[in-house]
């Protein structure tokens, strides 16, 4: 169905036929509850301590397992908080953070090519977020600090996060 479709039908209905269609897939659609809960009630920042909480529970366990250090988890959270249209500083700010944490992690151990190549990607992701929402003089200090990271313990990419920052100087 097309857009403009769409459009016309819900123009065909009263205002209770459509309060019945918004609860129904309200009950229906995990997404649609997720979506009117942040709309209704947003908790930004608990959303956002939240995904930090989760996403050092990757690289640094609370329990005896071994770190998993998937990329993908902070990627889902990024993922999601981009649909539910969170506050751009908080997003920004996780993305960032998803870095720092991976870095803190590879600081004393060996860690294979794909890890750095990942981060990498991550960090090509928030600085082009940080530039297209105006954030740059808000996060320069802590991206050059990854870039200043990536230095001193000698990422084999450490090139490419420099010359990443290159366009913020």
């Amino acid at each position: 169905m097309s857009k403009r479709a769409l459009k016309k039908y819900l123009n065909s209905l009263d205002k209770e036929q459509l309060e019945e269609q918004i609860l129904d897939l309200y009950e229906r659609f995990g997404e649609v509850k997720t979506f009117y809960n942040f709309v209704f009630n947003p908790k930004e920042d608990k959303l956002v301590q939240d995904a930090k909480y989760k996403i050092s529970k990757e690289y640094f366990p609370t329990t005896s397992r071994r770190p998993k250090a998937r990329r993908s988890v902070a990627q889902k959270h990024i993922k999601h908080f981009l649909k539910l249209g969170l506050d751009s500083l908080l997003l920004a700010d996780v993305m960032l953070y998803n870095i720092e944490i991976a870095q803190a992690f590879s600081a004393d151990r060996e860690i294979k090519e794909a890890f750095f190549r990942s981060m990498y990607k991550s960090f090509e992701e928030a600085c082009g977020f940080i530039l297209a929402n105006n954030l740059a003089s808000e996060f320069i200090p802590r991206m050059h600090k990854i870039e200043v990271n990536t230095q001193e313990q000698e990422w084999p990419n450490k090139f490419r996060f420099e010359k990443l920052m290159d366009q913020f100087h």
